[in-house]
């Protein structure tokens, strides 16, 4: 995943259904923050029927989801929510959406609506942004094969953070995660394997 679409900021809306208010939050999230998001909204809206959620996070080089009903007729919540995620192509985002109880059952049909229209009416307002994802190399080599080392970082557009020689020569360098594999292995070729790339962390 060299780039992914993500929300600049938060974004909200809100819905009334026979009498039962749905409330969405939509904002960019990760990990931990995400956890205690969530937590923090279950608290603010300690008195609500349900508070459903789903995400999408980048996970190495694919996206992990999740829906959750909080006790809505399965399928019928979290589901929804994600679809309407999936639709956006967002990541690193959680969507919340709270629902207070008015009184009148809105079947599953109703329910799916209600939450997929609640988030699509807060995704509608919302600012995405696209961010680009690099991976950092590191290239040891010995002195000799210097220019060759270079050569190869210009072909493949690598951008050089930094570069030091001492008993040999070390060099940091940046590129889209679909281009290091094909990096290295120039590397390792083009100098006689005389060149070691390690991916830092």
């Amino acid at each position: 995943m060299d780039a992914y679409r993500t929300l600049a900021g938060p974004t909200s809306a809100r819905l009334t259904r026979e009498r039962s208010r749905f409330l969405a939050f939509i904002e960019p999230a990760t990990g931990d923050a995400m956890e205690s998001r969530l937590a923090a909204l279950r608290r603010q809206h300690h008195d609500a029927t349900h508070v459903c959620f789903a995400y999408r996070c980048r996970a190495d080089s694919s996206v992990t989801s999740r829906g959750d009903d909080a006790g809505e007729p399965k399928g019928s919540a979290g589901l929804p929510i994600l679809q309407q995620l999936e639709a956006a192509q967002l990541v690193d985002v959680l969507a919340v959406v709270v629902r207070h109880f008015g009184g009148v059952k809105l079947g599953i049909g109703g329910l799916v609506r209600a939450y997929a229209d609640v988030t699509a009416a807060a995704l509608s307002h919302a600012s995405v942004v696209e961010r680009h994802v690099e991976t950092t190399l590191r290239i040891r080599f010995p002195h000799e094969v210097n220019a060759a080392v270079m050569r190869i970082v210009h072909r493949h557009g690598a951008r050089v953070l930094d570069i030091r020689y001492d008993t040999q020569g070390e060099m940091a360098v940046a590129l889209p995660p679909s281009r290091a594999l094909t990096f290295t292995d120039a590397v390792r070729e083009e100098t006689g394997a005389r060149a070691s790339v390690e991916r830092e962390p």
